[in-house]
């Protein structure tokens, strides 16, 4: 008699009970259902990665625009009014692949650039019969209080990229990428934010910087002449977190010393990039160094 192969059975029953037994007790909301995936998180049914973008996406569908979107003063625009060599500065220098078109009211946006659009001006000797106007691409306009999730599948559909954001009376408050979207679900994507992989800090305006989360004290110290203590953070994430004390969203505030910080980027695990604006007393500073 031939002796059977062992069987795999009971391992599958295993595995299948470990599933089984997370969701014995069927979520009635959200909020159970995240304390379930957290639970098979923890019973290593799902790994850290997976219940991140879980979460990322249920927390999608309950955000709107107005939550994640570019504000009207830190977006860079170009004027149909320039010429194409100062079109061409400003794409060089902010590094954007599109860009909102404001019509003769700056406030007004009448279309969307796409930084390859220019290429074949850029190289050929036809500067003085260029209009914006003729290469620039239909401004898609939402509602602040539109829902990520809805904005996120319109993207897709219409395979657009960018949307300029407008208040209740039709006024542009701001622009939205499905990089902003994206980034909520899947963690930070390498953007016009980003700091080059060499770099911790980037200053894109006189009194404004982007830093990493991940700036060591000792260097953000060195770079701003302060004396942060590192006795209880190893880096300016940490120190923001000491001073907020919980996980915060974007574009939530917090001044330490005479640095205004705003989260740029954070999930529900960690603080991810910061934009710092040097406020007006830098003697302020002194109250919590050490």
């Amino acid at each position: 008699m031939t002796e059977e192969p062992p069987s795999t059975e009971p391992k599958q029953r295993s595995w299948l009970e470990r599933i089984v037994q997370v969701f014995s007790d069927e979520p009635t909301d959200t909020k159970s259902l995240l304390t379930l995936l957290r639970n098979a998180e923890q019973d290593q049914v799902l790994d850290a990665e997976a219940l991140s973008i879980i979460e990322g996406a249920l927390q999608v569908s309950q955000m709107q625009v107005r939550e994640i979107m570019i504000p009207r003063s830190q977006m860079v625009t170009v004027s149909v009014r320039q010429s194409l060599q100062e079109i061409l500065d400003i794409v060089v220098e902010a590094a954007h692949s599109r860009f909102p078109v404001t019509g003769e009211n700056p406030d007004q946006v009448i279309g969307i650039l796409l930084a390859k659009d220019l290429l074949p001006l850029a190289l050929a000797d036809n500067a003085e019969r260029f209009n914006l106007k003729d290469i620039m691409r239909p401004a898609t306009c939402v509602p602040e209080s539109k829902r990520l999730n809805v904005l996120l599948k319109e993207f897709r559909e219409t395979r657009n990229h960018m949307a300029v954001v407008i208040d209740e009376y039709g006024v542009v408050c701001g622009l939205v990428t499905i990089e902003d979207i994206l980034e909520q679900i899947v963690g930070e994507i390498d953007d016009e934010y980003d700091v080059d992989d060499e770099s911790y800090i980037k200053k894109f305006d006189d009194n404004q910087y982007i830093v990493k989360a991940l700036t060591p004290i000792d260097e953000f110290n060195e770079h701003f002449a302060t004396e942060f203590s590192d006795d209880e953070a190893d880096t300016v994430g940490g120190l923001v977190l000491q001073h907020l004390r919980h996980i915060p969203e974007r574009d939530e505030t917090v001044t330490i010393g005479s640095f205004l910080f705003t989260v740029l980027n954070a999930d529900s695990r960690q603080v991810r990039l910061l934009k710092l604006t040097l406020l007006d007393d830098p003697a302020a500073s002194d109250s919590i160094d050490g």
